[in-house]
């Protein structure tokens, strides 16, 4: 009976410190696992950091070389004469300021007047029930399925000879041309039929229908009106959702061919600037010793592309944080 009591502790023992030694084993495991695959994320946000970037960087380093450094084999990245003929050649001999301010402006006002009537028309949407809801739901789904070149003989013809149901022809004994105008791109944003507005409205459905009823309901109770509701209680806690949209559509008519060159071939914008600009200074390639696919060409062209998206990485870098929140409550991540 000794020796079993005896051996008993020596038992408990051993098998106490081979519990310690299975559990160190798995803390190791769960160390090692957990090293390997923050690493390999570390790896992949590295990489596509880099797939992201390196365009960028490129451009922006050859952007400040000389037509030497461009001819020099030996110069990759680092330019060996820094200059900047390449910004004075853009700002010289392109329209670019002139593009900037109206692009700017038009990029403003249909951020702008989409914002507000995306917001209404999805509030609507998420809120109230009424005769053709789902019409009107089909149809917002639609203009995101249906690519616009189906409709653009229709939108050309339409602003060409604009008219609202033979009025203007009565009053005026003719229709309007509006093409070469904000007016275009405003009544489209109004109508809800602008760039992207489909996307739009239905991102502020989505974000709507998370926003509890209790809200609404408590302020009717207290004798707050819909309206009142609305700006009151709905559009403060909508902030950064608005904002979002403001810096999609803006983002997007920006940068936007599509629209701008079948609604303004005579006002100057950056999108066509940077597919025209340069034709004219082909044409003074005597004056700067130019020719069509000489490096300094396509060095030129990078400039101006460089020039082109600065104001919406500063746009970015201000609206950030309104960006994020609005992309976390829209629904579209995940």
């Amino acid at each position: 009976m000794s020796g079993v009591q005896a051996g008993a502790p020596i038992a408990a023992k051993g098998k106490r410190l081979l519990n310690e030694k299975l559990r160190n084993k798995y803390f190791k495991l769960f160390f090692v696992n957990r090293l390997f695959w923050a690493i390999m994320r570390y790896l992949l946000l590295i990489g596509l950091a880099f797939l992201i970037l390196y365009p960028l960087l490129v451009k922006l380093s050859n952007s400040f070389m000389s037509a030497q450094d461009l001819i020099d084999g030996t110069v990759r990245f680092v330019p060996r004469q820094a200059t900047w003929f390449n910004y004075e050649t853009v700002f010289k001999h392109t329209s670019f300021l002139k593009s900037l301010s109206n692009t700017f402006l038009i990029s403003f006002m249909s951020g702008a007047l989409q914002m507000l009537v995306c917001t209404m028309v999805g509030y609507g949407l998420a809120r109230f029930n009424f005769k053709g809801k789902g019409i009107v739901f089909t149809l917002v789904v639609l203009t995101i399925l249906i690519p616009p070149q189906t409709y653009m003989i229709s939108l050309y013809m339409k602003f060409s000879f604009f008219d609202i149901f033979g009025l203007m022809s009565a009053i005026s004994g003719g229709s309007i041309r509006l093409m070469d105008s904000m007016w275009p791109m405003a009544i489209l944003s109004i109508i809800g039929f602008g760039f992207k507005n489909g996307l739009y409205i239905l991102i502020m459905r989505q974000y709507f229908k998370g926003i509890p009823k209790e809200l609404e309901e408590a302020a009717y109770v207290d004798g707050s009106g819909l309206f009142r509701t609305f700006a009151r209680i709905i559009l403060p806690i909508s902030f950064s959702m608005m904002i979002t949209i403001f810096i999609f559509s803006f983002a997007w008519q920006w940068t936007d061919s599509f629209y701008s060159s079948m609604f303004f071939s005579q006002l100057k914008l950056l999108s066509s600037s940077l597919l025209m600009g340069f034709e004219g200074l082909m044409l003074e390639g005597n004056t700067l010793g130019l020719k069509p696919g000489q490096p300094l060409t396509a060095t030129l062209t990078n400039t101006m592309s460089l020039l082109i998206i600065t104001p919406l990485i500063i746009l970015y870098l201000f609206a950030q944080k309104y960006l994020v929140e609005g992309i976390e409550h829209s629904g579209i991540v995940g």
